[in-house]
């Protein structure tokens, strides 16, 4: 519900500057049409106040004349810093403004350090450390605990360290912290929960190419840095379903030591009494192996033009990058700087000038990026419409090349560096945001004082500075330029440069069946027709099979859940050959779904109207190819391929397993050759949590209306079995309206 939800969000924000004329993409409203004509010798206000002087025509400006003070002297509370005698570092901030203590322990080592077969890793461990619980409590135990003190232990896993943290009321600080030391010393990471964050991980996989700002920023990423490095891998079915219990256990083992820790504490307390408690807690703590940073070679994109198609879009992402710097580097704040002159906000040149007055983008912005142990990237990015995607990207060229040969100007220059010390100031207004910043210094070995520098280093920046790094940093010809969008925009792309095409297909899980599989259309053998013939007529015949034009099902659903079995009733409506609607009924109310040629919807209750995602949509549609009368329809269909693989048990009949590739969707079924009846029927799909091998094993045949379909169903995904159904009521032709399949305004109703 997330990923659907940031999916709306997204649709929104594009429904909200959808491009209409070139002005009007901008922001800025076209010009209106005159309506009547001047009387000769009138003069308009506007040409009055063109002859007046400037002088005069300021003075109704009083805004301009209220007096700025500098801002103060940026003095944030510093926390104690204290070292134990086995290396783990403290840092003690009192704030006694709420009865809240807040703690968080950050532990070195992360994914840039897991295996290559079993990336998403650290990811899993963030997660079940917590929801596994301990040795003597289970996850969902902690979580009652926890909640009848309106107190949270959480976990995570980053690239470079993991974390373990509390927040709680003062007075429940001892319990709370218990139980974060028992997570410590004794984590269960039972099996359950480690297959549910899989289950977790496999749904974003599957969803990962369905937002076009996802797919450019990922992609960037790894033409940025490359993609064996480790800060552009990214987890994929096969290298989490590599990860197991024991691999979380000994990287616990390994990495969770007092050497590898700093704890950060910030609340109302004494520090002298936290430091005593503290010091009881881990003076015993067994030390873990010292985690050493790993050695990654970082090299310079290869510049040119990458592309990715997308089908599905109607605009194109573009994104420019190359290596950029560390913050230890004596040219970062100047850089700052830069950055916010350039590409940092709504007064920057690349929104001014790209956005709003030649109209070419939606959303426009960059800079030199800039990470404490590694280089960041240099990164600028822009959407624009399909049709303009070259000329933007010349724009944005141009805006580069400006930005090398024209230093800032005085008022640039000023409202830069105001912006950026204005937001310092919000960024940390609290003692915990010093805190963390000063965990983060120590964690990367940077001057306790760097915070301090930040906002001299803004202050004394001038205009030749920020030159002086635009020409150093800012390299047109290094850029490698990547593109998201429609095929055809590949055409713009090669008229611009050579362009490397860049495959997004997310490898299946393993053991599914390639989606290529299966035999070749119109490679049907005379064996393989004779058996689905029978097929056909023990379906009712070939006759009464291509009258079938649309379906109306009522079934009843029991579903296996992580808490029992749920229950439900469902309607599909199937039009042949490619549509379907599913009414379903849920605890706020009525729900429909729509899958139609080119789009998928949903509509629920206090949710409206929303789109699903194409990876979604194109799966049901390669379902439909498999459903069992829409292949009976079309035996003779040069799309339509049948091979006989083999022979196997199917209770006690010697089943014929006939594998059939219909336009793309392969399926396997296991046909009784003496009665023609499918027993059983096998194929990959997209399931709740990604990709699956679903199984389904039918039972109980009954007529329909002159068809016999089997009225019961026991339903295995991925091995497991997941639910039964079995059909109520089963209407061949009903009448339909075509309304159903039409989607409503936002806010509409179930029809």
């Amino acid at each position: 519900m997330r990923s659907m939800r940031h999916l709306i969000a997204v649709s929104a924000l594009l429904l909200a500057f959808a491009p209409v004329g070139r002005a009007q993409q901008a922001g800025v409203p076209e010009k209106a049409p005159a309506t009547t004509e001047k009387p000769t010798g009138v003069r308009t206000k506007r040409e009055v106040a063109k002859e007046e002087p400037v002088q005069k025509r300021v003075q109704g400006r009083p805004w301009e004349k209220i007096p700025i003070p500098r801002l103060p002297a940026f003095k944030p509370q510093k926390p104690i810093r204290v070292e134990l005698p086995n290396g783990m570092v403290l840092f003690l901030q009192e704030d006694h403004e709420l009865p809240l203590i807040d703690l968080t322990i950050r532990i070195r080592g992360g994914s840039r350090s897991e295996p290559v077969e079993k990336i998403g890793m650290v990811d899993i461990y963030g997660e079940v450390w917590r929801t596994g619980g301990t040795k003597t409590r289970t996850g969902d135990q902690l979580d009652d605990f926890l909640e009848a003190r309106a107190a949270k232990v959480e976990t995570g896993g980053d690239v470079d360290s993991t974390s373990i943290g509390l927040s709680s009321l003062k007075q429940d600080f001892d319990a709370v912290f218990a139980v974060m030391m028992e997570l410590l010393r004794d984590p269960a990471f039972r099996e359950d929960k480690i297959d549910l964050a899989k289950r977790q991980m496999y749904t974003g996989i599957s969803r990962r190419n369905d937002d076009i700002a996802s797919v450019a920023g990922r992609e960037s990423t790894v033409v940025g840095y490359g993609k064996e490095n480790p800060y552009a891998r990214y987890p994929e079915y096969a290298t989490v379903a590599a990860v197991t219990q024991q691999n979380l256990i000994e990287w616990h083992r390994r990495h969770v030591g007092p050497n590898n820790m700093i704890l950060g504490v910030v609340g109302d307390f004494d520090a002298r009494q936290m430091e005593a408690k503290l010091r009881d807690a881990f003076t015993n703590f067994p030390k873990a192996q010292p985690v050493e940073s790993p050695k990654i070679e970082f090299r310079d994109p290869k510049p040119g033009f990458y592309f990715v198609p997308k089908e599905d879009v109607n605009q194109s992402a573009i994104r420019m990058v190359a290596l950029g710097i560390r913050r230890d580097n004596p040219d970062y704040f100047a850089l700052v700087v830069m950055n916010e002159v350039f590409g940092g906000g709504f007064s920057s040149r690349l929104f001014k000038t790209i956005r709003t007055q030649q109209g070419l983008a939606y959303s426009v912005a960059g800079g030199v990026g800039a990470a404490f142990d590694h280089p960041g990237l240099i990164r600028l990015s822009m959407g624009t419409k399909t049709a303009t995607t070259a000329e933007a990207i010349k724009s944005l060229y141009e805006q580069v090349d400006a930005m090398v040969k024209m230093p800032p100007t005085p008022d640039e220059l000023r409202f830069a560096k105001d912006s950026i010390l204005n937001a310092f100031v919000f960024r940390f207004d609290s003692p915990e945001k010093v805190l963390l910043e000063q965990m983060a210094y120590e964690f990367y070995g940077y001057p306790a004082d760097f915070l301090d520098r930040y906002r001299a280093g803004v202050e004394k920046t001038t205009a030749a500075d920020v030159h002086r790094v635009a020409q150093k940093y800012l390299k047109r010809s290094e850029l490698a330029v990547l593109v998201v969008g429609q095929p055809e925009v590949q055409q713009q792309l090669a008229k611009l440069g050579s362009v490397s095409t860049i495959d997004i297909t997310i490898p299946p899980p393993p053991g599914a069946q390639p989606a290529t599989a299966g035999p070749k259309p119109g490679a049907t053998s005379p064996q393989a027709k004779a058996l689905a013939e029978k097929v056909v007529a023990a379906m009712g015949g070939a006759e009464k099979l291509q009258s079938v034009k649309a379906t109306r099902v009522k079934v009843a659903m029991q579903h296996k859940t992580e808490t029992g079995e749920r229950s439900t009733q469902t309607e599909v409506i199937t039009v042949y050959p490619d549509r379907q609607l599913v009414n379903l009924q849920t605890q706020a109310g009525p729900a429909k779904l729509v899958v139609k040629p080119g789009e998928a919807f949903m509509v629920a209750p206090g949710a409206g109207v929303r789109d699903l995602p194409p990876s979604f949509r194109d799966s049901v549609a390669q379902d439909l190819k498999r459903d069992e009368v829409a292949i009976a329809q079309r035996l003779d269909d040069p799309k339509l391929g049948i091979a006989l693989t083999g022979k196997e048990k199917i209770g006690e009949a010697e089943a014929v397993v006939m594998q059939v590739n219909a336009d793309g969707a392969v399926v396997n079924w296991w046909v009784d050759p003496n009665t023609g009846r499918i027993l059983r029927k096998a194929y990959s799909t997209m399931g709740l949590n990604g990709p699956v091998q679903r199984v389904v094993d039918f039972a109980e045949w009954r007529s329909f209306n002159g068809l016999t379909l089997p009225s019961k169903g026991v339903i295995t995904e991925n091995g497991q079995q997941s639910s039964s159904v079995q059909i109520l009521e089963y209407a061949i032709n009903p009448p339909v309206d075509a309304a159903l399949f039409q989607k409503p305004a936002q806010g509409g109703t179930v029809q």
